[in-house]
């Protein structure tokens, strides 16, 4: 009871910020007692400001970013400052590296430490121009020629090697994110890629040991992550997502976007089939003509259409893979757009593989102060995001606290406004440096 009581004090207050093409969220929590995620506030606002995943218009964004931690700052009664930021966009390219260490202390086993130098070797990577390494991955490790661990610390050993999955992004994409975050007043933890954090909240450990796909439906992306065996084998963004197929009603059904999304919501289904001949809906006209009758079923057909091409794309990315055949856990669908109803039968009748819509509520704690109508829409495949990167970000808090001072390595610098890119600035930041310690006479430097 002391152990729980102490962790409760002891756990930090984290925020999730997901920009998404529709909405801005900001989730403020902390892990409970019983290991679960406890959230304590949440905001939205509208985004105006973002185009498929990607930001195009800083100030319309900051705007949504500042009224969305208002409001989840004022409802948990915490002072927001530091946030753990989602990223995706069509620009996001991910690869698989080899990399490995010799170690010079044969007589230690193998530590965190070597892990982390790995991993740190690998952002040192050569890119290509206007690329930036956002995540590295380790898949299995070698050691002294074994292949197939997962888990070396504890292991002797002299040469270790590792599969490393690394996701990069363009550099100006990112600068833009961390610009506006910086422009509201705050500062970036870490920039996590969306589809992996959504894997935190609506992914058990068994469906990632088993073989799964994750599918997250958003407004202006569908983001894909392939896991198999508890590890990550490939992601992809798609630049389609529900506002496609609000996009195609408008222009299908000849109605205003409002109403084409309305449409969508409520009347809209993945399989014209499901739908009967004679459900027809009445959409008001514009200034005093007469009201628009639709049928649910050419509704439907026009939504089935961008639907099937969505999901083509997914199962192209499936079987470039791959891992088609070792999908034992078929397909998780989350997002905004897995609401669509019909939708998994669908993806099932295009892919072949079992699927289910994924919600975020068994990784959350019920907490007593939040309204219960927020709590029950938390559940919400909507906001699987925001909830996996609160999550993402309180494991991250408790990693560093469980490292002693010493063990500690230098951190990923924190992604800030002005932060300087490439190695040629770390060579002029050292040369600086050298120049100072040399000549003592100030006056000569000046």
């Amino acid at each position: 009871m002391d152990k729980s009581s102490t962790q409760e004090k002891s756990s930090p207050i984290v925020v999730g910020l997901d920009i998404g093409t529709t909405k801005i969220c900001a989730i403020v929590g902390r892990r409970s007692r019983n290991g679960k995620i406890e959230v304590l506030g949440i905001g939205k606002a509208e985004s105006a400001g973002v185009t498929r995943g990607m930001v195009s218009n800083i100030d319309k964004t900051v705007q949504g970013i500042g009224l969305a931690v208002e409001i989840a700052g004022a409802q948990s009664n915490v002072e927001i400052k530091v946030v753990n930021v989602g990223i995706a966009g069509q620009h996001i390219k991910s690869l698989q590296h080899r990399g490995l260490i010799t170690r010079r202390d044969l007589q230690s086993e193998i530590s965190r430490k070597d892990i982390d130098k790995l991993v740190e070797d690998m952002y040192n990577l050569v890119m290509p121009p206007g690329e930036e390494i956002i995540h590295v991955l380790p898949q299995e490790f070698t050691v002294d020629n074994e292949p197939g661990i997962k888990d070396p610390i504890g292991m002797a050993g002299v040469r270790l090697e590792a599969n490393f999955h690394i996701i990069s992004g363009q550099v100006t994409a990112i600068k833009n994110i961390v610009k506006c975050v910086n422009k509201a007043g705050l500062e970036s933890q870490e920039l996590i890629l969306e589809p992996l954090a959504s894997s935190e909240s609506v992914l058990s450990d068994e469906e990632k040991e088993a073989g799964v796909v994750l599918v997250d439906i958003g407004g202006g992306t569908t983001d894909v992550a392939i896991f198999h065996e508890g590890i990550i084998r490939h992601t992809a963004v798609i630049p389609f997502g529900g506002n496609s197929v609000t996009e195609d009603i408008r222009e299908g059904c000849s109605v205003m976007r409002n109403i084409a999304e309305q449409l969508k919501v409520r009347f809209g289904s993945a399989l014209a089939d499901e739908n009967k001949e004679n459900e027809i809906v009445c959409v008001p006209g514009l200034r005093g003509r007469e009201p628009k009758e639709i049928s649910v079923k050419n509704l439907a057909f026009v939504i089935q259409a961008r639907m099937e091409e969505i999901v083509e794309h997914v199962y192209y990315e499936i079987k470039s893979s791959g891992y088609e055949k070792k999908l034992i856990a078929g397909i998780v669908i989350t997002g905004g757009g897995a609401q669509l109803k019909h939708l998994s039968q669908l993806v099932e009748f295009v892919t072949g593989l079992d699927c289910r819509v994924g919600y975020p509520n068994e990784h959350l704690a019920k907490n007593e102060l939040l309204p219960k109508n927020t709590y029950e829409e938390l559940q919400s495949p909507t906001f699987a995001t925001g909830i996996g990167l609160l999550i993402k970000g309180i494991q991250k808090m408790e990693y560093i606290d469980t490292q002693l001072p010493s063990e500690i390595k230098i951190e990923k610098p924190k992604y800030t406004e002005d932060r300087k890119f490439g190695l040629l600035s770390k060579i002029l930041e050292s040369g600086k440096k050298f120049i100072k310690d040399d000549i003592k006479d100030e006056d000569f430097l000046k």
